[in-house]
């Protein structure tokens, strides 16, 4: 946790601290993910201006250090959205209000990283509400002693981490989101991706989908219009073939 008690002359700022540990990631979904749930999250939350939501960015949770805690993804509300007007270049505590992330993700990484171990202890000791595993090998490799899921939330409860249920989707209340994740085509890949879920369990759409179903109602659209003017050529057709102009024939009142 936080010590808000510490006495610093001057607390350093985001342009003063590292903004990366430059541990290279070992997935390609370790970015493609949190990136996804962010495009996802500017659609569905365009209009408000109170949350923020980082990738591979440092959070720096103590004054006295300079080695941020880095998530593959972390979400936090009420904060601006853009700190200042500007870009954050990383999150930094007391410049946020002491506004700890509500949500941490991990994905598992290629090579075993703590994901349930140490990380699970990392932010539990922070005091972040939910942290959200996901297991990209689950059903290729088995990477853990236990037997796991491929999506595993824990909601901090008395100071404990504490399972929630759900296996291929789970209601966050606090946030007004279920995260989960299945099987979708994006960007030309088919493959699981982590969406975003209303209560009623529906998954929101990606721009990917949505410009989809413009473009074939539109389609649609144009097939019925198409279709119309094929039967009032072949209407004025027969009407010729049995000597009536079309063309005179006064309009239905």
């Amino acid at each position: 946790m936080v010590n808000l008690a510490y006495d610093y002359d001057r607390l350093p700022t985001a342009e003063e601290l590292p903004d990366s540990d430059e541990t290279p990631v070992d997935n390609e979904l370790q970015n493609d993910l949190p990136n996804f749930l962010l495009n996802l999250l500017r659609l569905i939350w365009g209009d408000r201006q109170d949350w923020f939501f980082g990738v591979d960015m440092g959070i720096y949770d103590d004054p006295k250090s300079r080695t941020p805690i880095i998530p593959d993804g972390f979400l936090s509300l009420g904060v601006e959205r853009y700190k200042g007007g500007n870009r954050r270049l990383s999150y930094v505590l007391w410049e946020e209000n002491y506004t700890m992330p509500i949500m941490a993700l991990e994905v598992v990484s290629q090579t075993y990283n703590g994901e349930y171990e140490a990380k699970l202890e990392q932010y539990r000791s922070m005091g972040i509400l939910y942290y959200v595993v996901y297991n990209p090998l689950i059903g290729k490799k088995r990477r853990t002693r236990k037997q796991r899921q491929g999506l595993e939330v824990y909601k901090l409860i008395s100071g404990a981490y504490q399972r929630q249920p759900g296996e291929k989707m789970v209601w966050l209340p606090e946030i007004g989101l279920g995260i989960g994740y299945e099987e979708q085509s994006s960007g030309g890949w088919l493959g699981e991706w982590l969406f975003w879920y209303n209560e009623a369990g529906d998954r929101y759409q990606t721009t990917e989908e949505l410009l989809g179903q413009e473009r074939r109602a539109k389609e649609q659209a144009e097939a019925i219009a198409n279709q119309a003017l094929q039967e009032k050529e072949r209407l004025a057709a027969y009407l010729r073939s049995m000597g009536i102009n079309p063309e005179q024939i006064p309009p239905v009142e």
